[in-house]
């Protein structure tokens, strides 16, 4: 049996929301940022008036009011937003219960078994039109399988349904640049061009084996779904995957130029991914990766193995201290920092120490579990190190553990 599989992008997800409590902005220029007094910044969202301007998703906000003088920015309000996607939600429930969320304001939904409410595409108009009533609007992809469900939520915007069939694929797919296709990012895009290889019509064109001689098992990945072979199901609402990596990440409200700076933001997040790590209680990690963005929006990862399995704030700083340190020479001020953890192994989960020649272990993890708990009863500023006093601004807030463990996003041209 063909599947129908729907994808359904909220438009402009987070200025909607705001035009929802803030009306009288209709008209206006709008972007969605981290702090408005604070920071230079980054674009978070924008409404169409401000794209026109060629304000874009991830521009230093600076640049952003050199572009629109009459810019009105907005700090983002994630659990103002996270209430309409759970109103969003509970409209794709009615369809049915293979649903399976695509970050904040995306989500797939196979409706292959509900042809009795009507066809991929009235299903499609009928989320589209309740999806108004709260004041939103959804671009809704309808195909045979994700990605190109996903492709055609993407093709027309705003408000819109685009259906994607095994007979019309390659008229609407093919001529369409290799970027569009899922997982296609722009590195990898530069080096498709490289080999004249310029729209997903080229890729479905190529040799499979040159593909993954060059690009590995992603370069099988590319061919397959360039020609529309994606059998990857729609997980239920009950379902998901074993977590993977747990992680957070911060762009800090001024650049952190000193590496005093630098310690007290990683404290910040290793403190929250610990606490994540403990309260999911997947095991103890083995692996700490850190990644570093500076003031010029250039970035870099780093990974290293931890000398024992932990769950500790105390190791994973440590090991992300020094990851930085032979890293970075400031010749430039960091904007953002990013610590997650994984290769998790569950013998003794964290709870039980595993090591014979570190005694304070048990007590250590005892001791983080009781400022967890207080923590989650008075707030996360309730109990912080001292070195955190030295700038009691850059803090975990207390909604920032609510999605560390969630699944990387393709952001697209949206919400970031």
């Amino acid at each position: 049996m063909t599947r129908v599989i729907l994808h359904s992008d909220l438009n402009n997800f987070y200025a909607s929301c705001e035009l929802i409590r803030r009306p009288e902005l209709k008209d206006k220029r709008l972007v969605v940022c981290g702090s408005v007094k604070d920071r230079h910044g980054v674009v978070l969202a924008k409404n169409y008036n401000a794209k026109a301007y060629g304000i874009t998703t991830g521009m230093p906000l600076i640049r952003a009011y050199e572009l629109c003088p009459d810019l009105v920015a907005v700090e983002a309000d994630f659990h103002y937003y996270l209430h309409y996607s759970r109103l969003v939600r509970k409209i794709y429930d009615d369809y049915t219960d293979k649903v399976e969320p695509f970050g904040i304001d995306e989500a797939w939904l196979d409706v292959t078994n509900s042809k009795f409410l009507g066809s991929g595409e009235e299903i499609a108009d009928e989320i589209r039109s309740r999806v108004k009533t709260l004041g939103l609007t959804a671009s809704v992809g309808v195909s045979f399988n994700k990605i190109f469900a996903k492709l055609g939520s993407d093709l027309k915007k705003p408000d819109a349904t685009t259906v994607i069939t095994t007979d019309n694929y390659k008229d609407i797919v093919w001529p369409l640049p290799a970027s569009e296709l899922l997982f296609v990012g722009r590195k990898t895009a530069q080096k498709l061009k490289k080999y004249n290889i310029n729209t997903i019509g080229d890729i479905a064109r190529s040799d499979r084996n040159f593909l993954v001689r060059e690009f590995g098992k992603v370069g099988e990945y590319f061919y397959d779904h360039a020609l529309g072979k994606d059998d990857d199901p729609v997980k239920r609402t009950d379902e998901s995957d074993d977590i993977k990596s747990i992680g957070n990440s911060m762009t800090c409200y001024r650049d952190l130029v000193t590496i005093d700076d630098v310690k007290v933001l990683l404290l910040v997040l290793c403190d929250s991914v610990s606490a994540r790590l403990i309260a999911d209680d997947v095991g103890a990690a083995t692996v700490v990766t850190v990644t570093v963005r500076d003031e010029f929006l250039k970035s870099f990862t780093r990974q290293s193995k931890l000398p024992k399995p932990s769950v500790l704030s105390d190791d994973f700083f440590k090991c992300a201290l020094k990851l930085f340190t032979d890293n970075y020479s400031f010749s430039a001020g960091v904007r953002s920092l990013g610590v997650s953890v994984g290769g998790f192994v569950k013998d003794g989960g964290g709870q039980i120490s595993m090591f014979d020649d570190d005694a304070d272990y048990d007590k250590r993890v005892k001791l983080a579990g009781a400022v967890g708990k207080i923590r989650n009863k008075y707030g996360n500023v309730s109990v912080m190190k001292a070195r955190n006093l030295t700038d009691k601004r850059i803090k975990m807030n207390d909604d920032s553990l609510s999605s560390l463990s969630a699944p990387p996003k393709d952001t697209g041209d949206e919400d970031l």
